[in-house]
């Protein structure tokens, strides 16, 4: 048999306006801009391993900035001005809204101070999303399901 190598494919980056919900995969070079701690569980003086650390950060890059959620380990390095490289991040939604998070699948790394100016202007966070039932449109052409469909009190995007 012959033998293959292997080699890591380099990484893509994206950019933050290019995140969109439900997305995952995502590597990003971004600054952060603030980092607030939102919920800490757990005994300073208890074991390590139960204690629960979790921080909003909004990190951005030249094209907007998104709310980064940041768990135990993660949260020293989310330092204001600092730039990170966020590997295999996904967008989770929470209340309607987008949020970026880095699992046990991906890496948070600080790496050298990147030149560009975050654009503050354009958060991501704030843009307020709604699931919406999209039906087909064969189902449309039938009378019951059109009449059952405006009766319920479900959304309908066509």
């Amino acid at each position: 048999m012959a033998e293959t190598k292997s080699a890591m494919r380099k990484p893509v980056f994206t950019k933050v306006d290019q995140l969109r919900p439900g997305t995952n995969g995502h590597n990003l070079v971004v600054k952060v801009v603030s980092a607030n701690v939102v919920m800490q569980k757990g005994r300073p003086d208890g074991p390590q391993s139960r204690q629960v650390l979790i921080a909003e950060c909004l990190v951005g890059d030249e094209t907007g900035t998104i709310v980064f959620t940041a768990r135990n380990e993660q949260v020293v390095l989310m330092n204001p001005e600092t730039t990170v490289i966020l590997r295999n991040a996904k967008i989770d939604m929470f209340k309607g809204s987008m949020r970026l998070a880095v699992d046990k699948w991906g890496r948070v790394e600080v790496t050298e101070p990147a030149s560009f100016t975050v654009k503050e202007d354009n958060n991501l966070s704030l843009i307020e999303y709604e699931l919406v039932n999209v039906v087909e449109e064969k189902f449309l052409k039938d009378p019951e399901v059109v009449s059952m469909n405006r009766n319920s009190s479900c959304s309908m995007a066509v």
